[in-house]
């Protein structure tokens, strides 16, 4: 690696002398990470592990179910679409209940980063599930009136349940990666996210459960799909206040408290807690001796960031975590409208009204079953597989690499893909390797990255820039999908959409060897921060 030596933990102190305060203090710290990084992965790992991805789960589910759900709203509020007898959100419509999540999240993701490096981890986790929760409720319990009608409601709601998930992000990446033990953290922040798909395939689930449960209704009633979105929605919230207690309880961060509050004496004691008994507590009356380490500060922050070795770090996290946003939402926040358009699963034209509406609505809850069964839970898995064994870098390096083909091969070979039934099956089957390589590779890499390669009192901040960056590519691709998609006709563009999607993977691939690798170095070392010396005397 170009930036980072890897050099004993026990790397020597200058002209310090073994009776320095500052010395004294530096070896306990020391001494303190050793503790953390050297663990072996236990109890409280798999409790961050399951209290961090229910957060996920509980995102991903919030921010796929409108995948679904926005077509049962256009079946309830919408207006009959050209050429089809079955009513659906307008264009406005549409880009407003889907893309108001991503924007809420883009907020969230920088505020909550921020603010997790200034009052701590422990005090900001748990506050954005609450709004996620109250949020999402509220949109199950939504209502229209003369003054404003439901959808713009409903936007409202999603803005604010996105801020929520925004801030998900940062904590969660950085409360798991600052407890894991080195070896295994890509595999510790790799289970958290894995989490995602399962939301993902959980939506399209329960979507399926309630269309086969409400089947006799629908057919004799079409607006009982009114009550099936708000059933869809609400349930959101279960996974999320089950987690709410663990995420309140859940001890700060010692590195946090060694770095930020520089209360050494306090982390040492909160590790040797957190690997025996699984928990900590603070004593106010304890004599606290402060560590003299530097201090988060906006002079700080311009003189770390503007050397050249931490700027291109922070460029490559962002632009590649937008980059596979912009196919990552653009396809999986419109998979029914893909669905759909390759014809896949889509009802005889002899049949209409009610069945027409349950037909559309059981297929496409199979279709996206399928996308994620097929792909998007197995690339996962590799990558937890894989990613304490190749690394990062690789990993997201081949993840680009792949996609910017497979891409190429759906997008200009569309017309033949999609030509017979039996070519629309090779489509999907892309589609669904595209799934796996998204996750097998750059969608998990840089969620984990971020979290790893900024020094403490930057981390979440710079993990909350990079992952705002990706929300960013996420509404780029869902209004230029929709604003794009119906260009010379119904869904006549649609293939256009992806190979401007592989043009945005092969900039992945560069902005991919800005990085550098973080397998089997801690957190200190690929801070790009000389550790000795790092603690000062007062």
């Amino acid at each position: 690696m170009s930036n980072i030596e890897q050099e004993p933990r026990e790397e020597s102190v200058g002209a310090e002398k073994p009776n320095d305060v500052a010395y004294i203090i530096a070896s306990r710290r020391r001494a303190a990470l050793q503790e953390i990084d050297d663990a072996p992965f236990g109890k409280f790992h798999a409790k961050v592990c399951l209290v961090a991805g229910a957060g996920f789960f509980t995102d991903s589910y919030d921010l796929f179910a409108i995948n679904i759900a926005s077509m049962m709203l256009g079946y309830v509020y919408g207006t009959a679409g050209t050429g089809s007898s079955l009513k659906q959100l307008n264009k406005a419509q549409d880009i407003g209940v889907k893309v108001a999540a991503p924007v809420g999240a883009l907020f969230g993701q920088l505020l909550f980063g921020w603010l997790a490096d200034i009052v701590g981890r422990k005090r900001m986790y748990g506050i954005e599930l609450m709004i996620m929760i109250i949020a999402t409720f509220a949109q199950a319990m939504s209502g229209g009136g003369h003054a404003v009608g439901i959808i713009g409601v409903l936007v409202v709601w999603r803005f604010l349940m996105g801020f929520g998930i925004g801030g998900d992000y940062p904590l969660s990446a950085v409360i798991s990666s600052e407890f894991a033990p080195t070896l295994t953290r890509g595999r510790t922040m790799t289970a958290v996210f894995s989490m995602q798909g399962w939301g993902n395939f959980f939506a399209a689930l329960v979507a399926f459960i309630i269309v086969s449960a409400y089947k006799t209704a629908l057919l004799n009633d079409p607006d009982v799909v009114d009550s099936m979105w708000r059933i869809l929605i609400g349930l959101g919230c279960v996974p999320g206040v089950l987690a709410l207690y663990f995420r309140l309880t859940i001890p700060e961060t010692p590195r946090f408290t060694m770095d930020i509050e520089r209360n050494i004496q306090q982390a040492a004691q909160d590790i040797r807690n957190v690997l025996t008994i699984g928990n900590s507590a603070v004593d106010p009356d304890a004599p606290v001796q402060h560590a003299n380490a530097p201090k988060a500060s906006w002079a700080d922050f311009r003189k770390y960031f503007g050397q050249w070795k931490n700027l291109k770090i922070l460029i490559g996290t962002s632009w590649s975590w937008f980059a596979v946003d912009i196919a990552y939402y653009g396809l999986g926040l419109n998979s029914s409208i893909v669905l759909n358009s390759i014809g896949f699963g889509t009802p005889t034209s002899s049949i209409t009204g009610t069945q027409l509406v349950f037909d559309n609505l059981n297929n496409i809850c199979i279709g996206n079953l399928i996308l994620s069964a097929g792909g998007l839970i197995p690339g996962y898995y590799f990558s937890l597989a894989f990613i304490d064994l190749w690394g990062r870098k690789p990993i997201q390096l081949m993840g680009f690499i792949v996609l910017t083909v497979l891409f190429i091969i759906m997008g200009f070979g569309y017309d033949k893909l999609t030509s017979t039934p039996a070519a629309t099956k090779g489509f999907v089957v892309l589609y669904c390797f595209a799934n796996f390589f998204q996750n097998f590779g750059p969608n998990t890499t840089t969620f984990i990255i971020p979290g790893e390669v900024f020094p403490t009192r930057y981390r979440s901040t710079a993990h909350g820039i990079s992952a705002a960056s990706g929300k960013l590519g996420a509404i780029v691709a869902l209004v230029g999908f929709a604003l794009l998609k119906d260009i010379g006709g119904t869904d006549a563009f649609f293939k256009h959409i992806l190979e401007i999607f592989a043009l945005f993977m092969l900039t992945g691939i560069f902005s991919t060897l800005l990085l550098s690798e973080t397998n089997g170095f801690s957190l200190e070392q690929l801070s790009n921060e000389d550790q000795e010396g790092f603690i000062k005397g007062n």
